[in-house]
């Protein structure tokens, strides 16, 4: 049953509560690394992207193109780095680029 506050709260810590009642973080954690991808790598990288997928704590990447492909494994720890540093905590640890 859903818990009555007597008092105001905000929408954003209802919302995290809501979240955190309903064990939905691992979803959210999946849409805000696709969105993290899309938003750090930019356009140029996101016309050969096809799929991301995070599974536990690896990140699957499925390029169109394997030249791209090539490029992007040599900064994989870069990459790493930036997502985490966007999503504000330590969600990936490995980058697995198809």
């Amino acid at each position: 049953m859903a818990k009555r506050y007597s008092d105001h709260i905000s929408l954003s810590e209802g919302l995290k509560a809501f979240i955190e009642e309903n064990k939905l973080q691992p979803g959210m954690d999946k849409i805000n690394v696709r969105e993290a991808w899309k938003q750090l790598m930019g356009s140029g990288i996101n016309n050969y992207t096809a799929d991301i997928q995070l599974r536990n704590d690896t990140l699957y990447v499925s390029l169109t193109s394997s030249v791209l492909r090539e490029e992007l494994g040599f900064g994989k720890e870069k990459i790493i780095a930036m997502i985490n540093t966007e999503l504000g905590k330590e969600l990936v640890k490995k980058l697995v680029l198809r």
